[in-house]
């Protein structure tokens, strides 16, 4: 087991996002998880991810711990609400987008490639 204090995490630039702060909790170099890690991320009313649909292989899991985040994918919408999760699988493009005028923190959980 490893404990991590919010307090010990660093901050890091995720590609292709904006008006954001990323920080990894959980992973390999972190605490030696080897299947997943998991990120918290604080998004900044209007910040998001917009580099379009581009598609990816691993699998991804959103979980919203405060605020509102929109989350679109070519053919749908939806609006992620506090304690609302978002299953996305592998290859599905998205756009994440805080369409409010309040901040929004959301755990991002991604599987590492096999």
């Amino acid at each position: 087991m490893k404990k991590i204090k919010l307090e010990e995490v660093n901050a890091y630039e995720a590609p292709g996002h904006f008006g954001m702060t990323a920080m990894r909790l959980q992973g390999t170099e972190e605490t030696g998880a080897t299947k997943f890690w998991m990120g918290l991320s604080h998004f900044l009313p209007n910040g998001g991810a917009g580099w379009g649909y581009e598609d990816n292989p691993l699998e991804k899991v959103y979980f919203v711990l405060e605020g509102e985040i929109t989350v679109k994918s070519k053919s749908e919408e939806f609006v992620l609400k506090k304690w609302d999760s978002l299953f996305i699988g592998p290859n599905e493009g998205r756009e994440i987008i805080n369409k409010t005028n309040k901040p929004a923190s959301m755990l991002v959980v991604i599987n590492y490639p096999e």
